[in-house]
């Protein structure tokens, strides 16, 4: 079955503007969204997610109140929920794998809602913004395309992404509006404004980060995450070294898992450790100018972890994953598996 907005089937999009101009509400849905208060989530009810990675859970979970993703730029952040169990899930996407990760998020949802026969799927989707080489805009139809392919009926709730509105067409447009007898070009700004874009100091940026989800109620909002662990450079390294999406916790156990993850030694990944903030924006994101502080000290200290690690077969004895449990003060410990 397709897509569906406001119990309408979605017919085939070419651009996101398409989708936007057939449901204006979706604007206004984006804007009301990018308002709401960011909240700073206590990492004592925290599950976060990396990118490549996601996590699904239900209401019942005593371990995870919150579920949820930052530091995405041309990333989007995908929250599927079924409306009548309560089982949600959350995944960090970049477009590595879009079309089998989709299918993914649906059999877990559906998996978790078996033994509920009311309520519905329900689709959220925030992040990317008007970058240059339009990624952010291709990954948008790519994610909505694969789930318009599933059986299953979702019906898409929030879109708060880009618009793919070009800034030289903007600006022509602004023009001949001042010279119109009743210019608005207020009007004219909102197609831009409206979405996950903002410009600062003539640089596009994503409005909103990272989302968070609050497992008990079904509530999405803007989030950022002071921790983002557990095992958070070892998660990095898996997706700096070609890891696809991956599941991380087991509801019905309250458990992380991470791996077994498969790498080689690469001494060579040593030379970018010497090189300077801008080459490494340069040539290890998809949005230098975009990138959150700390993307740098991030990609250092992955590298750093795995110039440690050469060989990833010790950190996984037997090949088995590591796990980790929530203590009873909130964190999460890793499992001593015997």
């Amino acid at each position: 079955m397709p897509l569906f907005v406001q119990k309408r089937g979605v017919d085939c999009l070419t651009s996101s503007a398409e989708l936007f101009d057939r449901y204006p509400h979706l604007q206004e849905n984006a804007r009301a969204f990018r308002s709401k208060p960011f909240v700073d989530v206590d990492p004592k009810c925290l599950l976060y997610v990396q990118q490549r990675e996601f996590a699904a859970t239900t209401p019942a979970d005593n371990c995870v109140s919150v579920i949820g993703s930052d530091d995405a730029t041309t990333c989007h952040l995908v929250v599927l929920r079924h409306t009548g169990s309560g089982a949600v899930c959350i995944a960090h996407c970049d477009g590595s794998s879009t079309w089998s990760e989709v299918p993914l998020l649906v059999k877990t949802v559906t998996s978790l809602s078996n033994v509920s026969k009311e309520g519905r799927l329900e689709l959220h989707l925030v992040g990317g913004f008007n970058d240059e080489s339009k990624t952010s805009h291709k990954l948008s139809l790519s994610i909505l395309a694969a789930f318009h392919k599933q059986k299953e009926d979702i019906h898409l709730e929030t879109c708060c992404i880009t618009g793919d509105f070009d800034m030289t067409c903007f600006m022509l447009f602004r023009n001949i509006s001042a010279a119109l007898p009743s210019p608005n070009p207020t009007q004219l700004f909102s197609v831009i404004a409206e979405m996950n874009d903002i410009v600062v100091e003539g640089t596009n940026r994503p409005v909103i980060y990272g989302i968070g989800v609050n497992v008990k109620t079904g509530e999405v909002f803007p989030a950022s995450f002071p921790q983002k662990g557990p095992a958070e450079e070892l998660r990095s390294a898996r997706t700096f070294t070609g890891g696809q999406m991956a599941e991380i916790y087991d509801s019905s156990r309250g458990l992380v898992k991470v791996g077994p993850c498969k790498w080689s030694p690469n001494l060579d990944i040593a030379f970018w450790l010497a090189q300077d903030d801008d080459t490494i924006l340069k040539y290890l994101s998809t949005s230098p100018m975009a990138e959150p502080p700390h993307f740098v000290q991030h990609m250092k200290s992955t590298i750093q972890f795995l110039l440690h690690h050469p060989n990833s077969d010790s950190l996984f004895p037997g090949g088995q994953p590591q796990l980790y449990h929530r203590t009873e003060r909130g964190d999460w410990e890793r499992v001593v598996q015997s």
